[in-house]
């Protein structure tokens, strides 16, 4: 062998180790997926714009690089977990972007929520090197689920690449899905955040109705929550409209992107998408009149501003860090659904006693909580349709909805109307809780 092929086995060998990655966005969502590849004991390199973010995974071993080429070089798979699309093309591309330092045969990963066109180019660049790519975005089963690794990834990219990596994926989350080529797994992902957006703003409607009917809202909730309506959106999301934050975990740039991004598919596939535009539009307004740093439930102000009411409890604090009480512990306790989804066990603790309804208010709730499923309803349609265009099988389809934030009590019921034969990843609903 000669000397020049030597050098290239080993460093295709080196770059096959896939326990060496880079990861380049410690922010909110890039944080506790390093600190779950630290605890599984994988060698991490980290790079962040903003040097502070990569603070608590620098005390637990990562180790920190001065730009993404350097946090990459002789890593097997380099991760990134940004933003926005222009976010993730500066760090992969250019002389101090993440594609100068990875060696031929290594991976990279884009758990970003971005436009997949922005995937497709560097991914073109880096096949030029040698350097495989796989796009994942990430889709919580939980409030925050990331902060206890428990989501799902929809990837799309080469089914060799896959495998190579589905350690690494199951490591950082709950499940993962192949869902095809790049492109299809950002596809997958706007999908079911259409599902979220949809249910939130709706959600959001039917509390300022009853709060205007002088139902208090957290009774109103509790109705909802209890119901065929219920989605992650109503149980796990819309306490942070009771306690005035909106959610502090996300923000309104992010769902404004994504909605976007929905409506640009919707047009190129040729669906209708009548519902998804019309939400589509409720957060641009927001966008463009709030601050875009502000937080993503934000968009629920337009309607209490129309309606004119107050979402929040007096005195109440939705049980979370990224609620009105930035110093609530760390989830501690965890319920399984009979889905098999894992889900933090919240107390909500409301200082305001429920009242006596009257047969008008009674009558209100039971319509809206119609309506809410109806929507829910109407929604996944829309979503199918998106699935169908993509050439998704109606089984895989419901296999992500299922298993992502989208899910609904209304998607749930649907179990066991699609042809399972057409499941590419099968989620077991019989999988050990990462808990």
């Amino acid at each position: 062998m000669s000397a020049v092929g030597g050098v290239s086995s080993v460093r295709a060998d080196r770059s096959r180790n896939v326990d060496r990655i880079g990861f380049i966005g410690t922010g909110m969502m890039g944080r506790p997926m390093t600190a779950k590849l630290l605890q599984a004991g994988y060698s991490v390199n980290v790079y962040d714009i903003d040097p502070a973010a990569a603070t608590d995974v620098l005390k637990k071993g990562a180790r920190w690089h001065n730009a993404p080429r350097d946090a990459a070089r002789d890593c097997g798979i380099v991760i990134t977990c940004l933003p926005l699309p222009r976010d993730v093309f500066d760090n992969m591309v250019g002389e101090r972007g993440a594609l100068a330092g990875m060696p031929p045969e290594s991976i990279w990963i884009d758990t970003s929520t971005t436009d997949y066109h922005n995937t497709l180019e560097i991914a073109r660049l880096a096949a030029a090197i040698g350097v495989d790519s796989l796009e994942a975005p990430v889709s919580n089963l939980s409030h925050m689920g990331v902060d206890f690794a428990n989501v799902s990834f929809f990837v799309g990219g080469s089914s060799e690449a896959y495998v190579r990596c589905e350690a690494v994926l199951q490591t950082m989350g709950a499940v993962s899905f192949h869902v095809g080529d790049i492109g299809q797994g950002q596809s997958v992902k706007l999908l079911t955040n259409l599902l979220f957006y949809t249910a939130a703003v709706a959600s959001g409607d039917a509390l300022c109705r009853s709060v205007r009917a002088g139902v208090p809202a957290q009774q109103a909730w509790r109705n909802f929550a209890g119901s065929s309506a219920n989605s992650v959106a109503i149980e796990q999301f819309a306490p942070f409209l009771l306690d005035g934050s909106y959610d502090r975990s996300c923000t309104l740039e992010i769902t404004v992107k994504d909605m976007g991004l929905t409506v640009q598919l919707a047009n190129q596939l040729r669906v209708g998408l009548p519902l998804g535009r019309a939400v589509e539009k409720r957060f641009s307004l927001a966008g463009r009149k709030f601050d875009r740093y502000d937080s993503h439930l934000r968009v629920i102000e337009l309607a209490e501003v129309v309606f004119g009411v107050r979402l929040q409890v007096p005195g109440y604090r939705a049980p979370s860090k990224y609620g009105a009480n930035p110093a609530h512990p760390p989830d501690q306790e965890f319920l399984t659904d009979p889905v098999g989804r894992t889900k933090p066990k919240l107390e909500h603790v409301f200082p305001l006693d429920d009242i006596p309804l009257s047969g008008i208010q009674i009558r209100l709730l039971k319509s809206l909580i119609g309506e809410l499923t109806h929507i829910n309803r109407l929604i996944l349609d829309e979503a199918f349709d998106l699935g169908r265009g993509m050439g998704l099988s109606d089984a895989l389809i419901h296999e992500v909805i299922t298993w992502s934030v989208g899910a609904s009590a209304w998607s749930d019921s649907q179990n066991g109307q699609y042809d399972n034969k057409h499941l590419v990843y099968p989620a077991a609903a019989a999988r050990s809780s990462p808990m």
